[in-house]
């Protein structure tokens, strides 16, 4: 995590709805390079592309790993459609990346495994707080403010999401 630590309690200046999407791999055998290789590969050319274009809807991402054999990203969207349009996109990263998937996950016979979680949150219904950390998560992708100006309990912060 970089950045320098934001003294204090702070919250994420997020303004209505959010779309939070998880999206990972796992190595189911590490010996098999070329079944999980490109997986690994692919998905650094789409954050960079999603991070150069702001209208694609995508607000921020974290990478993180869940070991050795598993790598995932957060995602943070502004709506469920810009998220869905990117996926259908024929002219960005993400249609070849998923087509090249597809033939090497049935030619790799479970060497490597891939998932992904969406969930749509409406206004009101997420909060964040933030003590002494650098901007991180939600507060990276939309900026943070002091706790006071959205209420100083998670309860209130919740009803003024």
């Amino acid at each position: 995590m970089s950045g320098k630590p934001i003294e204090g309690r702070m919250t994420a200046d997020a303004q209505g709805g959010v779309v939070v999407f998880h999206i990972g791999m796992r190595i189911n055998n590490f010996r098999a390079v070329r079944s999980w290789w490109p997986v690994f590969r692919a998905m650094p050319r789409m954050l960079k592309e999603l991070s150069r274009d702001r209208e694609t809807g995508m607000l921020g991402y974290r990478l993180l790993l869940g070991g050795t054999r598993l790598m995932y990203v957060v995602q943070y969207w502004e709506s469920q459609e810009k998220l869905l349009a990117y996926a259908a996109a024929s002219d960005k990263e993400h249609r070849p990346a998923w087509a090249a998937f597809n033939r090497r996950i049935r030619e790799g016979k479970g060497k490597v495994g891939f998932w992904h979680e969406t969930f749509v949150v409406p206004a009101g219904a997420h909060e964040a707080v933030y003590v002494n950390m650098p901007e991180f998560g939600l507060g990276a992708a939309t900026g943070v403010i002091p706790v006071g100006r959205r209420g100083e309990r998670a309860a209130d912060r919740l009803r003024a999401a």
